[in-house]
């Protein structure tokens, strides 16, 4: 079950708009656990990740997102540094992500549905 903070409809939530990038791998009523997995050239479809979330970085590779126009909103190869293994993240708006390097993208999502 879904209960979205944001206004986001649930058609664009991760496991439905994109779901051969997200694997639900647990959930209850705190928590959804996702892996996502982005193979080099693939892009995702629009979709959003509505709640806050402790990402793990399995794999990294540099990547686009865009907003659902095609206007890009983050440039991984503009960061400084790669973020570290593990961070926080905000909900993140309708957006696709295009892998642009050559490794996998591959996360693990703590999504906090409650807090």
């Amino acid at each position: 079950m879904l209960n979205n903070e944001c206004s986001w409809p649930r058609e664009l939530d991760a496991l439905v708009a994109s779901p051969e990038h997200h694997f639900l791998l647990f959930e209850n009523e705190f928590v959804r656990v996702l892996e996502v997995y982005i193979k080099p050239g693939e892009t995702t479809n629009i979709h959003t990740h509505q709640w806050p979330a402790t990402v793990y970085s399995l794999s990294w590779s540099d990547f686009t997102r865009f907003d659902p126009n095609g206007n890009i909103l983050l440039e991984s190869r503009n960061l400084k540094s790669p973020p570290p293994s593990a961070f926080w993240t905000e909900p993140i708006p309708p957006h696709t992500l295009k892998n642009i390097g050559e490794k996998e993208i591959r996360n693990i999502c703590v999504e906090i549905k409650n807090r």
